[in-house]
């Protein structure tokens, strides 16, 4: 094995268009961790390319990189990653703070996306007085703050219960319909089917690629183990 090459996306050809919402699904070692890497311009590929919003970001060096990131991406992971001493308010501005935007428009646009996700009165709490639902609606609040093109969302419902795990989903489609283009990268079927359109992972290519609604989007692949551990 010592001189074998391992192909962690091999061939795929992807478009993904403004206002989607697209879950790209797979078990631990189909890709799609690669996947999300790259789109999140956390990567770059070793051949081909990605375009985003009409540039070409796999040329970039990592500072051009990270300014996309800063203002083109929102990321929302599994781990709410919300720094306990700082307020919710104080937490949803702090990406803002790092992009130079001036104290009244940084409170005034974190104020505009805990609106959003219905936490507008929590913003002097501290994140351990909220629910783990709650949690994570501050970090999706964090994620738009940065009025971004694309949200990214890593296996979002990860360390919640099934009940708040669905109130999450249901709130990404929510802001899906409102025009945001959501990106949801996850291992379970039950998930992925919440998206318009499910692009299926397998060994590094894509094998499905279409309506969630199809019944073809969901089959589960031979090889395929669908107990696999949450964040493979």
């Amino acid at each position: 094995m010592g001189s074998e090459t391992v192909h962690a996306l091999d061939g795929v050809d992807l478009t993904i268009d403004k206002g989607e919402f697209v879950a790209i699904v797979g078990s631990s070692g189909s890709g799609k961790s690669t996947a999300m890497n790259i789109i999140g311009c956390l990567d770059v590929p070793t051949s081909g390319s990605y375009h985003l919003g009409g540039v070409d970001v796999s040329t970039m060096d990592d500072d051009q990189q990270a300014e996309i990131r800063n203002k083109m991406l929102g990321f929302i992971f599994q781990q709410y990653n919300l720094i306990p001493k700082l307020t919710v308010l104080e937490n949803v501005e702090l990406p803002l703070l790092y992009a130079g935007v001036p104290g009244e428009e940084r409170r005034e646009r974190a104020l505009r996306s805990l609106e959003r996700v219905g936490l507008r009165d929590k913003g002097k709490n501290l994140p351990s007085q909220l629910s783990g639902g709650q949690q994570q609606r501050v970090s999706i609040a964090r994620a738009l703050a940065g009025t971004p093109s694309v949200i990214l969302a890593d296996e979002p419902t990860g360390a919640l219960d099934s009940r708040t795990g669905r109130e999450v989903l249901k709130f990404l489609k929510q802001l899906n319909r409102e025009g945001d283009t959501v990106v949801l990268i996850t291992h379970d079927n039950s998930i992925a089917v919440k998206a318009d359109r499910i692009v299926r992972l397998q060994d590094g290519k894509i094998i499905y690629d279409g309506d969630s609604h199809d019944p073809r989007a969901v089959v589960q692949p031979h090889g395929e183990d669908e107990e696999e551990e949450v964040g493979a």
